[in-house]
């Protein structure tokens, strides 16, 4: 009798049926997700793009992840980079969520509020909610990157409620979420044990 490795098989990856891909994209195209900047410096510069793929994995060890497309100009810097800076914007981030967004565009140029930490890391104070983190792993994909990063120190009041709209992006355009105004239906609460989101 063989014994069996802990490491399991996969099957070959089938081929993607006809179609597949452009519902992919329509499909993601109109599912609206919530905006980040991350900014970074591995040792040449700072960078800063905007992201739509932030996802929680972990609360303890606090733990986030995110993609890089190899499209962006600012993704080979953040794969260098050992640190990153989260920022959570909201709808009165959108300007600079749209700069960070835009290619070519300078995101640290003299119209722009920025700063350092003692520890080098770049980020934008304006920005009321950030997170310092460690990059913890790089899952290179097709055309992408997935990035995992550890929270390390969060920016002052980050326990407090947020007031200003979360920005969310669906259908190639910027969006303000805000509460539904149907008090008379129970809100949905998805519990960490069933999900990663708290």
């Amino acid at each position: 009798m063989m014994a069996q490795s802990g490491k399991q098989e996969r099957e070959a990856p089938a081929t993607v049926a006809a179609g597949v891909t452009e519902a992919f994209m329509m499909a993601f195209r109109h599912h609206p997700a919530g905006v980040a900047i991350i900014t970074a410096d591995p040792g040449d510069g700072p960078v800063a793009l905007t992201v739509s793929s932030l996802i929680s994995i972990s609360a303890s060890p606090p733990m986030v992840a995110f993609s890089l497309s190899d499209n962006s100009s600012s993704a080979n810097a953040v794969r260098r980079a050992q640190t990153v800076v989260v920022h959570f914007v909201r709808r009165s981030d959108r300007e600079l969520a749209r700069l960070c967004a835009t290619s070519g565009r300078d995101r640290f140029g003299p119209d722009v509020r920025w700063a350092r930490f003692e520890s080098g890391e770049p980020y934008y104070p304006d920005v009321g909610l950030w997170f310092r983190a460690a990059v913890r792993g790089l899952f290179p994909l097709p055309g992408a990157c997935l990035v995992s990063a550890e929270l390390l120190e969060a920016s002052p009041g980050a326990h407090e409620e947020r007031r200003d709209d979360a920005l969310v992006y669906a259908n190639r355009a910027w969006h303000g979420l805000r509460p539904m105004a149907d008090a008379g239906l129970a809100p949905l609460f998805l519990w960490p044990d069933d999900s990663a989101t708290f």
